[in-house]
């Protein structure tokens, strides 16, 4: 098995990036050259400087290089030994890495060039946020480190830059050739989704993947970006980055968490597993052999429509920037709950009628195109659409800590519904209806619930619950016709 912690940077191409590096006629905002000064305070500086830097320069990586004469570019070597050395007691290594915040990662190097010990320490630009070694972040500015508190303007650019760096174009593994890229991705999966013929070279799916930003180029070889690695890892623990953004899938005995019958950790990238993971729920999930007027005969508790769009969306709008946290099924003998790392970018009530917001806009589009969701603004209301067509209660959105949950529940007559059921059902009805341009009434929710003609009053009564409780409002209250009443979202 292919493992990225194994990959070693040949001496050869170390040569090529210490030459490439060379070829600057003076040190930059991204490159520093030193020959011995092992100062741990400085060289942590140096990391959070040079690692802002990268960013604000765009580049993937920043380069402090010992054994280079700063002013000459003459090669004089170095004695500087940094994976033995230590700060205390501590190897230097971990401490400066302790310091870091956010931790960013950087790796030194030795290589012989002219008979020379050459060091390159490589270090990752920053994402998301600024480094700051020691609490304290710093910038290059031309060939001198500087506080960034010190240049608000550069600060403010910075700034800037990181927010436009979106985690799917970010690199999961670098340092790649052609082959590499095959035995860590699925390819054949990219063609068969869109339904295209499989490339007659290697360079020509190499192409292919470069378009769609699965694959970038940096410093001469190729990288897997965080983008391709989510969709198409055969591993996805062979990618750091990442290793813990696997979809699980628990299923619990009854209605606790006590007792635990089967887990199914989806090692593979979501391009990969997605299908899977809804055939293995299809199998799961009980059949109910009654469901409202819609069906007499036995199905699925959930529609399948539902299931894929609501785990599509769990995947589309995770933030990955949340470490340790992934997407979570778990399936309850009365339930389903999906839950996803990140907050709402939007109010959980306007799930229905807004346009979704997604951090992930290029992992979004492509699970499209691959037709694993609907398109964008009307998966939640297909959705909710199938819920009402089951005659389920109204599923639950609900936002906790840096989470997101939504919540199945399986079919309930109206009797066995609470208040809060009922109420969340007319809110969605409602929304639902003011979506497809037109207003809920009484009829409309009789339909819903099941409700036959002759009990009215019974919806009647649930419409005045969802009015005083604040999440729908009469239309036209001033209206003195009771008959044809009706009613919009308390937003509409």
């Amino acid at each position: 098995m292919y493992d990225v912690e194994e990959y070693k940077i040949s001496k050869n191409e170390l040569i090529d990036l210490l030459k490439s590096l060379l070829k600057f006629n003076k040190e930059n905002e991204w490159i520093e050259f030193k020959v011995n000064n092992d100062d741990p305070h400085m060289i942590g500086e140096y990391i959070s400087a040079l690692s802002n830097s990268a960013a604000l320069w765009n580049k993937e990586h920043a380069y402090l290089v010992y054994g280079i004469d700063n002013k000459t570019r003459n090669i004089i070597g170095t004695n500087f030994d940094f994976y033995n050395t230590k700060k205390g007691n501590e190897p230097l290594y971990n401490w400066i890495y302790r310091k870091l915040k956010p931790q960013i990662e950087f790796e030194a190097y030795e290589v012989e060039y002219e008979n020379k010990s050459i060091l390159i320490i490589e270090i990752d630009k920053a994402k998301n946020y600024p480094v700051e070694f020691d609490k304290v972040a710093y910038i290059r500015v031309g060939e001198q480190k500087h506080k960034l508190c010190d240049y608000k303007e550069k600060e403010k650019k910075l700034w800037n830059q990181l927010n436009k760096i979106s985690f799917e174009d970010e690199i999961a593994i670098s340092k790649l050739n052609k082959n590499d890229i095959v035995e860590l991705l699925e390819v054949t999966a990219y063609y068969k989704l869109l339904d295209l013929p499989y490339p007659d070279t290697i360079d020509k799916l190499i192409e292919d993947f470069l378009s769609e930003g699965f694959v970038k180029k940096v410093y001469g070889k190729l990288a897997i970006t965080n983008l391709g690695a989510i969709l198409f890892a055969k591993n996805i623990h062979q990618f750091r980055t990442i290793s813990r953004k696997t979809i699980r899938l628990i299923q619990y005995k009854s209605k606790n968490k006590l007792e635990t019958i089967r887990e199914i950790n989806y090692d593979k990238g979501y391009a990969l597993c997605f299908e899977e993971i809804l055939k293995n729920l299809d199998l799961l999930t009980p059949q109910n052999e009654h469901i409202g007027v819609a069906f007499r005969s036995q199905i699925k508790m959930y529609p399948e429509i539902a299931l894929r769009e609501l785990i599509a969306n769990a995947v589309i709008h995770q933030d990955f920037t949340i470490q340790g946290a992934s997407i979570l099924i778990e399936l309850f003998s009365d339930r389903l709950e999906i839950l996803n790392p990140g907050s709402p970018l939007i109010n959980i009530d306007r799930f229905i009628d807004h346009n979704p917001i997604s951090r992930n806009e290029k992992l979004a589009s492509i699970m499209r195109r691959f037709n694993m969701c609907e398109e964008k603004g009307s998966g939640i209301d297909k959705t909710i659409k199938s819920i009402e067509l089951f005659q389920l209660p109204a599923p639950n959105f609900i936002e906790y800590d840096s989470g997101t949950k939504v919540i199945l529940y399986e079919y309930k007559k109206l009797s066995e519904m609470s208040k809060e059921d009922k109420i969340r059902a007319c809110y969605q009805h409602a929304c639902l209806q003011y979506v497809s341009n037109e207003k809920m009434t009484n009829e409309t929710l009789r339909t819903r619930f099941n409700i036959e003609k002759k009990n009215s009053a019974i919806a009647s009564r649930l419409l005045a619950d969802a009015v005083l409780s604040g999440v729908i409002k009469e239309y036209q209250p001033n209206s003195e016709s009771r008959k044809y009443k009706s009613y919009l979202p308390y937003w509409a």
